[in-house]
């Protein structure tokens, strides 16, 4: 695993793994299962890093062109880490990522939960799922 923040961006290859830098000691069956799914894993801790810092250091990478699949992971229910998802948005807003799969997971008790799209945007949205919630 290398540092995110740390890493030269043309460090990178097809596949990447960004992960909040705790799963790896918090649920090492699911890290585990990540390592299956490519070699090359990033950590960075968004207690520690704004996510701007994050999101310009994924750019720089994507515009690279050498990445094709981007997978993010995190453990469930950490604010910070939930901010991780967030960076797919934010770089949509920035380019094209129309060529680059992108996949969201959370570890649960040695498993990953497949995050979708739509359930992250969502969760940003606070009075929406208030509403959904008194249904």
């Amino acid at each position: 695993m290398k540092e995110l923040m740390k890493s030269n961006i043309y460090d990178v290859a097809d596949t990447i793994v960004i992960v909040g830098s705790c799963l790896k000691s918090m649920d090492t069956a699911a890290y585990a299962r990540l390592e299956e799914m490519s070699s090359n894993i990033y950590d960075v801790c968004l207690e520690e890093t704004h996510i701007n810092m994050v999101i310009t250091k994924i750019g720089g990478m994507l515009r690279t062109k050498r990445v094709r699949k981007i997978i993010f992971a995190t453990v469930d229910r950490s604010p910070h880490c939930t901010q991780l998802h967030y960076v797919q948005e934010e770089l949509r807003k920035m380019m094209n990522l129309d060529n680059i799969l992108i996949e969201n997971f959370v570890a649960v008790d040695g498993e990953l939960l497949s995050i979708a799209h739509d359930t992250i945007t969502l969760s940003k949205n606070l009075a929406k799922l208030e509403s959904l919630n008194k249904g």
